[in-house]
């Protein structure tokens, strides 16, 4: 190894010590708190239909990326009904650390940190979801391995340290890697780590963990296997179960002030129309996203489009959702000793069928304006 590499992989370990500590410490969220009684003059039953009207003042706190960069670079938040601030929080735990502050709104997460959310004592809802339409053919992740593993199979992990975090997305996948592979808890050593930027990739760089979830269209496993793919490093595909959802989530009680539940059904109405757009505008989304944002080559930008399979889709219905999350809660609560709980309370599903109605308006503005311009 060279002293070049061995420096990598000291300064790896320190990072990774570094986040570790952070993380178990608990993000610090710094901005106002959000106030979720700031306009209502009484609370709205959960049962009750949306409001419509929004009245002015009403503000809304947003981690979502995604929405945030197709909204700003269309200028459709400059026409919100609501006030807006887009907040750089997104994933399970600065979501989780953020409505704990109650100094977030609206999270956007994969589907696990909701759950991990009832589990610890904050009431959340469900509000929107999306979902790939090939999971199995696009995982959202692989399984890597640290160069000095031996890890071929997934037989093999075996005895081996497996990073996991049972708050995030990359937990399930971890255990249902195990399961694929006919495995269980008591046959590896699951490392507690949480799954934020680097810290899987350092602790497989510096031999701390046998294996670790990574994104499979992320730069950073791509650049991982080009570092130590010599040396031994692998990517394994974890088996035939999806990873792919995502979804937007709020407190319970924030859906209890009229004025930002209104203002939530036009947003999930925004977040649905942002993930049509980049959908349908690819070579766009890459320029203005992964190119000026994110700073990445046009080539590495297309492999991301590539591995990843494309933004999700929206379901029209919730049933098979619902359905899905429920093995998932089962399945979690059973793996980490946890209680288990009715999938459907997580869901909100009033905003169910807003995604729809936003379609279905724009088609109407559309044709209207296409008949406008006819000429006589």
């Amino acid at each position: 190894m060279t002293a070049e590499r061995a420096g990598r992989r000291r300064i790896a370990a320190a990072v990774l010590v570094t986040l570790a500590v952070l993380a178990t410490a608990g993000w610090a969220i710094v901005g106002r708190r959000t106030d979720p009684g700031a306009h209502a003059t009484a609370r709205l039953p959960l049962d009750a239909p949306l409001p419509t009207v929004i009245p002015p003042g009403t503000r809304l706190v947003v981690g979502d990326p995604t929405t945030q960069r197709v909204a700003h670079h269309l200028g459709w938040d400059k026409n919100l009904p609501f006030e807006i601030e887009w907040a750089n929080i997104s994933g399970g735990p600065a979501v989780t650390e953020a409505f704990q502050a109650r100094a977030l709104d609206i999270g956007s997460a994969a589907n696990i940190p909701p759950i991990h959310a009832i589990w610890v004592g904050i009431p959340v809802k469900i509000i929107a979801w999306r979902q790939k339409r090939e999971p199995l053919k696009y995982p959202g992740y692989v399984i890597g391995t640290s160069p000095g593993s031996g890890i071929r199979t997934l037989a093999d992990l075996k005895g081996k340290k497996i990073a996991f975090s049972p708050g995030q997305a990359q937990g399930a996948v971890v255990l249902n890697t195990l399961k694929v592979a006919g495995l269980t808890t008591r046959d590896v050593q699951l490392v507690d780590l949480p799954a934020t930027a680097g810290v899987y990739d350092n602790a497989l760089a510096s031999n701390l963990v046998d294996a670790a979830p990574l994104g499979r269209a992320a730069l950073t496993t791509k650049r991982y296997v080009a570092d130590y793919g010599k040396e031994g490093a692998r990517l394994l595909e974890h088996g035939p179960f999806r990873d792919d959802a995502g979804i937007l989530y709020v407190r319970t009680e924030t859906l209890e002030d009229p004025a930002k539940a209104a203002a939530i059904r036009e947003y999930v109405k925004l977040h649905a129309r942002a993930a049509d757009w980049t959908r349908e505008h690819r070579e766009e989304w890459n320029r203005i996203y992964y190119l000026q944002d994110q700073h990445v080559s046009l080539e590495d930008a297309r492999w991301i489009i590539e591995h990843g399979g494309g933004a999700g889709e929206t379901p029209k219905d919730w049933d098979d959702v619902i359905a899905y999350q429920q093995q998932t809660i089962d399945f979690m609560a059973d793996q980490i000793g946890r209680e288990r709980f009715d999938a459907a309370t997580l869901f909100d599903r009033r905003f169910e069928k807003v995604p729809q109605e936003d379609a279905a308006s724009t088609v109407a503005a559309a044709s209207h304006d296409s008949l406008s311009h006819k000429t006589p």
